[in-house]
């Protein structure tokens, strides 16, 4: 039992978009800190709020995991195909719950970041609108205002 499960977390660690939330919650983390110094006071990224956030879409990408090596759903029909060439994607692709969740995680964690980085003082206008540009190609929950 104990393989299997060493087996399932190493597999689970070796998915790139997997990665790709953990190293945005890193990030997204390193500049709440940066925002929280300059404010001199916690904010949603550093304090218990960000903290159980950022659990949660680890414990949820590890559940949802499970869920598809159970179930075995794919939902790339909800992905649309112009995401597919602009995240690297091969078609036809496979993605489960999780990996799905986790794109949707990213994006989140990706204007957090880019929220943290502007209140921290940070010169990030360029960056902010190739994001929402990007973004606003797939999906229209984004601020209106800059």
């Amino acid at each position: 039992m104990k393989e299997e499960i060493a087996a399932f977390i190493l597999a689970e660690t070796a998915n790139h978009i997997f990665r790709l939330v953990a190293l945005a919650i890193v990030f997204d983390t390193i500049m709440g800190v940066f925002r929280a110094i300059k404010e001199r006071k916690f904010n949603s990224c550093v304090g218990i709020n960000g903290a159980i956030r950022k659990v949660g879409m680890i414990v949820s990408i590890i559940f949802l995991s499970i869920a598809d090596k159970i179930l075995s759903i794919n939902l790339i029909g909800f992905i649309p195909s112009g995401l597919w060439s602009d995240i690297g994607m091969q078609t036809p692709a496979v993605i489960g719950m999780a990996e799905f969740f986790s794109l949707l995680f990213i994006a989140y964690e990706i204007v957090s970041i880019l929220k943290n980085m502007t209140l921290a003082g940070l010169p990030v206008k360029k960056l902010w609108d190739a994001v929402k540009k990007f973004l606003g190609k797939y999906t229209e929950e984004l601020p209106d205002d800059d």
